[in-house]
């Protein structure tokens, strides 16, 4: 007589986000582009907290310092003028009057100091004279405790002020990587939003929902965003946060709305529908967790479209104020730059971000892929 055979408990069969991790670390470009991600976001928490970057805008180098491997430049490269160096602003002409004077004004300051001719030669009384003696006589006693020693050279260059490019790279991302992930997060809560009320009821609030879906693709992306830019008139990351929030919930609004209507005819919502289950209920407790990785992975690709927004935005001068560093406002100042031959913040702006939506990209495609039930 043969014993029964005793079944094991069978193994609760994995979820829907466990085999989507399980298919995304399998994926080593995705699994590298994450850990970048998680870099970048890592340096954002510490510029924001004070740890890094925190005296960026301190002047540390001369005027557009090269970097470090390209060696120091001379006073005619960073665009010292002849009226610094103190014999040249002495004119050659003994019997000029001004020669004379700036002769004795250089005796009384000492040599090697540099003059310019006073408004009183020209018979012109300087308004100023009282508040530049103030602030010559205060000068003794306030320089030595501020005063910096400038660096010819920095590892990777200074702006026009002598801003380290570096830091000024790190604080900038602080501001480009926030604006996308909070502009991407306000897209995706007002599509989804929209599109379960529009997928659920239909009739009149699906046609309406339909009307500014209409109106809001009908308008170019760039056109739209620099519009609403010049409605507001206000400039701060707030602002630009508002500006690509309320501008891009379309795309995440279609998809949410295509997969309501699709939802709400099946059998869970039914049964739920059968015990006395409130719309809200239905809508946002039992149909949303099944098509949560649509907005999950609508937020992923919207951030990366929005911080490349708010570079072509603060390149533009619709973007983050004065002040406030992003990559956009170092693009802005890079065009400048590059007519004297300063290339070293256009490289470090256009690197950084370029290795950010680049690992981003990557691993969004691999998320969607992941996520995708045709797939598996």
């Amino acid at each position: 007589m043969s014993k029964p055979t005793i079944n094991a408990p069978a193994r609760p069969s994995p979820g829907l986000w466990a085999l989507a991790w399980r298919r995304l670390r399998s994926d080593r470009l995705a699994i590298a582009g994450l850990l970048i991600v998680a870099c970048f976001l890592v340096t954002l928490l510490l510029s924001a907290a004070g740890l890094v970057a925190r005296n960026w805008d301190a002047e540390v180098g001369v005027n557009y310092a090269p970097p470090t491997f390209v060696g120091a430049q001379s006073a005619e490269e960073r665009g010292v003028e002849g009226m610094n160096a103190p014999e040249a602003a002495v004119p050659d002409n003994p019997r000029d009057p001004l020669a004379e004077v700036l002769r004795k004004l250089r005796a009384e300051r000492g040599a090697g100091a540099a003059v310019a001719p006073p408004l009183d030669y020209y018979g012109i009384a300087d308004p100023l004279a009282p508040e530049i003696a103030a602030i010559r006589a205060g000068e003794g006693k306030a320089a030595p405790a501020v005063a910096l020693e400038r660096r010819a050279t920095l590892p990777f260059g200074a702006d026009k002020w002598g801003h380290d490019i570096i830091l000024k790279t790190i604080k900038g991302s602080e501001t480009s990587i926030l604006v996308g992930l909070t502009s991407a997060l306000l897209a995706t809560v007002l599509g989804t939003l929209f599109g379960a009320v529009a997928g659920y009821y239909g009739k009149w609030a699906d046609d309406v929902f339909n009307w500014f879906y209409s109106v809001f693709t009908s308008v170019p992306y760039l056109l739209l965003i620099l519009a609403v830019a010049a409605v507001l008139q206000q400039k701060g990351v707030l602002t630009i946060v508002l500006i690509l929030g309320l501008t891009g919930w379309t795309g995440v609004f279609r998809l949410v709305r295509a997969e309501y209507m699709k939802h709400k005819a099946r059998e869970y919502v039914q049964a739920a529908d059968a015990i006395g289950a409130s719309d809200l209920r239905k809508m946002f407790v039992h149909i949303l967790p099944n098509i949560s990785h649509i907005p999950f992975v609508q937020m992923s690709i919207l951030t990366v479209g929005f911080i490349k927004s708010e570079v072509i935005l603060s390149f533009l001068g619709f973007g983050v104020p004065v002040g406030v560093t992003s990559w956009g406002s170092m693009l802005n100042e890079a065009q400048n730059e590059l007519i004297l031959g300063k290339w070293w913040q256009l490289t470090a702006a256009t690197t950084a971000m370029a290795v950010l939506v680049t690992s981003f990209s990557l691993f969004t495609d691999a998320l969607r892929d992941a996520l995708d039930p045709k797939l598996k």
